[in-house]
């Protein structure tokens, strides 16, 4: 739980940029580059940012916007805005069972909360003790039946739709965290060790909280024979990712899966319409918040393309860059249905756990309502790419 000492931290935030300054404080350099930063030369990630500030919108005056209302329905569930927070298994190593405390202010705000598949809280306990609007993230292993089982045991836990990342191929190329002596799984080396030691704050509520009760974190989601722990060597799961994969496992997933199925890094259009004719529920337009591939361009740049390609065959998702509630509007206006948050919300769960979580979604659900008034939209159906500055 959130102690005074957090809340006294989140007073001070008001907006997303000063969540990430006050996790950043908190959090060791290892476990905080990794949030932040992205691939090689973070050209993708600084793009990602710079195309949605360059994007524009356009005031609408004498529009009646006394009652703005950013409610929606994500694959015919009711959602508070048209928001998802995003899979992002680092959570657990920001705050002690970070995944769960993402997952209650999901929960508590009313939008769905995506658990990755690298995560070091069981499924069960998310589904038991968080409740909400529960989505699963999968990557696809090389032994693909375990995936399979793994999916299974998601279903059974409640889990209502299905998330596969297919955009990393080969593990990326992350120098940052190289010069930092951090991996995921985490290991404890003379730089690890010293970092930790220079944030006692965070030794003492994460890591000692661990090893004073399960012991050091793993990969709890994970067959029992990949489940080292963090002190140990990259699980072989990790080491035997996917990479050869095809079509064909996107027809066994709509199979064993029986929920909502979304494609998670399409980029291509023709990747978009080979997902959506083969019958997925969504897709989500993603460079992987320019964590995969660094000469990706901007989730913005290729978004209408994709959307006026698919739009009305399957459900357009978009993530990668959102730090404000107007670039979530810029992406409705350019033809998503709903956005993916990742780094917004652990910045937010690295300050304050739980009630940082909350504070960024409160953050975000307030500066989107001031901007609809602002481009003249009371609700998200009133929203088109008129809204957009052609200059």
């Amino acid at each position: 739980m959130s102690g005074p000492k957090s809340v006294s931290r989140l007073d001070h935030c008001y907006n997303i940029a000063d969540l990430r300054q006050a996790a950043q404080r908190r959090l060791p350099k290892g476990v905080f580059h990794y949030v932040d930063k992205g691939a090689e030369d973070q050209i993708a990630l600084d793009n990602n940012r710079s195309t949605l500030d360059q994007t524009k919108l356009l005031h609408r005056v004498l529009t009646d916007v006394s009652e703005v209302k950013l409610d929606t329905h994500l694959f015919g569930r009711p959602a508070s805005m048209p928001l998802i927070i995003a899979p992002t298994g680092v959570a657990g190593m920001c705050w002690y069972q970070g995944e769960l405390e993402l997952a209650r202010a999901a929960a508590k705000a009313g939008v769905p909360f995506t658990l990755a598949t690298g995560s070091n809280t069981p499924m069960e306990k998310i589904a038991e003790q968080a409740g909400g609007n529960l989505w699963f993230q999968l990557y696809m292993w090389r032994e693909k039946e375990l995936s399979y089982e793994l999916v299974k045991r998601a279903a059974r836990a409640g889990f209502k739709t299905l998330i596969w990342t297919v955009d990393i191929p080969h593990k990326p190329n992350r120098e940052h965290d190289q010069r930092n002596g951090f991996s995921m799984p985490y290991k404890l080396n003379a730089r690890s060790v010293i970092d930790a030691l220079r944030h006692p704050e965070w030794l003492a509520t994460v890591l000692g909280r661990y090893m004073m009760s399960s012991g050091l974190p793993r990969h709890i989601n994970f067959p029992p024979q990949y489940q080292h722990k963090f002190t140990g060597r990259a699980t072989e799961a990790k080491a035997l990712q996917a990479d050869k994969l095809g079509w064909n496992d996107l027809d066994r997933l709509r199979e064993i899966w029986p929920g909502q199925l979304i494609v998670k890094g399409i980029m291509r259009i023709d990747d978009a319409e080979q997902a959506a004719a083969r019958g997925v529920d969504g897709i989500v337009v993603s460079n992987h918040g320019g964590r995969s591939m660094d000469s990706a361009p901007s989730t913005l740049a290729v978004l209408p393309g994709i959307a006026a390609a698919v739009g009305n065959k399957t459900t357009v998702l978009v993530d990668s860059g959102i730090r404000r509630g107007s670039d979530i509007v810029k992406c409705l206006a350019l033809g998503a249905k709903g956005v993916l948050t990742g780094r917004a919300t652990l910045y937010g769960v690295g300050a304050g756990g739980e009630a940082g979580a909350s504070k960024a979604l409160a953050i975000l659900q307030a500066e989107m309502r001031r901007t609809m008034a602002y481009v003249g939209c009371p609700r998200i159906d009133d929203l088109s790419d008129d809204v957009i500055w052609r200059g």
